[in-house]
C-alpha cells in the first residue's frame, strides 16, 4: 500500500508540475519578445497567472529522485518567477537595483517561498543553482531583469528542453553585439565572465569556453577587457 501511494502521490506531482509549467510558459511566451524586452506593463495586467505560479511554488518542494536537470529547470523557473514577481510589486521603476527593504537589495531579500522555505534570490543562485549543479549557463538561464542580463527567454525551463534551452541562450548571448563585442584580436566582454570567470574556467580558459559558442575564432591571446554593465529594467 505505501509503495502504491508513494507513486499515486508522484504522478500526481508531476501532473501538478506538467500544468504549472505550462501556464508559466504561456506567459512568458506572451509578454516576452524575440529581442530580450519583458512587456510589464501588459504582465501587470495579466498578474494572475503569475500569481498562480507563485502559489504552485509555495507548496511544491523539490523531490530526491527527481533527475538533476528537472531539479536545475524548477530552480532557474523559481528565479525568474519572484524575480518578475519583485519587478510587478515595485512597478513602475527604472531599475531592480531600485528595490531596497530593510537596508536589503533586491537578491537579499528573504522574499522567494520555495516548498514553504523562504529562499532569497542570491541564496538560489549561489547555494542552491551553482554549488549544486556546476553549470556555468545557469548566468543565461537566471535573469537579473537588467538591460546588460542575458536575454529572459519566452518559455518556462522543462527536464527535456533545458540542455537544449541553455545551449540556445548562451550562443544568442555570447554572439549578441550588444552584451559582448568579439573579434578575433580583442574581446570586450560581459561583466558576467568577470565576476564569475570561475564557473567558465574550470576546463580550460575564458576563451577557450567563448570559443565553444562564439561564430568568430577568437585568439587565444586576444585582450580582454569587460563592459559597463546596464541596470535599467529590460522593460519596453
Amino acid at each position: 500500500m505505501k509503495s502504491f501511494l508513494t507513486i499515486l502521490f508522484s504522478l500526481f506531482l508531476t501532473d501538478s508540475i506538467n500544468s504549472q509549467t505550462a501556464t508559466y510558459n504561456a506567459l512568458l511566451n506572451t509578454h516576452v519578445d524575440g529581442k530580450e524586452n519583458v512587456n510589464y506593463k501588459m504582465l501587470k495586467i495579466d498578474e494572475s497567472k503569475l500569481t498562480e505560479y507563485i502559489r504552485y511554488l509555495e507548496n511544491t518542494a523539490p523531490q530526491k529522485n527527481w533527475s538533476k536537470n528537472k531539479s536545475k529547470a524548477f530552480w532557474i523557473n523559481a528565479y525568474n518567477a519572484y524575480t518578475l514577481k519583485t519587478i510587478l510589486d515595485k512597478y513602475p521603476l527604472k531599475s531592480i537595483t531600485n528595490i531596497k527593504e530593510k537596508g536589503k537589495d533586491a537578491w537579499n531579500i528573504p522574499f522567494a517561498n520555495v516548498g514553504g522555505e523562504m529562499y532569497t534570490l542570491n541564496h538560489i543562485e549561489h547555494k542552491i543553482l551553482r554549488k549544486n549543479f556546476n553549470d556555468p549557463r545557469i548566468h543565461v538561464g537566471v535573469n537579473c531583469a537588467s538591460v546588460s542580463c542575458p536575454q529572459l527567454g519566452g518559455f518556462a525551463f522543462t527536464e527535456d528542453n533545458i540542455d537544449e534551452k541553455l545551449e540556445d541562450l548562451m550562443k544568442i548571448f555570447i554572439n549578441d553585439s550588444n552584451r559582448n563585442k568579439i573579434t578575433q584580436k580583442k574581446i570586450q566582454l560581459s561583466k558576467i565572465f568577470d565576476w564569475y570567470k570561475d564557473d567558465f574556467t574550470k576546463n580550460g580558459s575564458l576563451i577557450d569556453y567563448l570559443n565553444k559558442y562564439s561564430t568568430i575564432k577568437i585568439n587565444k591571446k586576444a585582450k580582454i577587457r569587460f563592459l559597463e554593465y546596464d541596470w535599467n529594467l529590460n522593460g519596453k
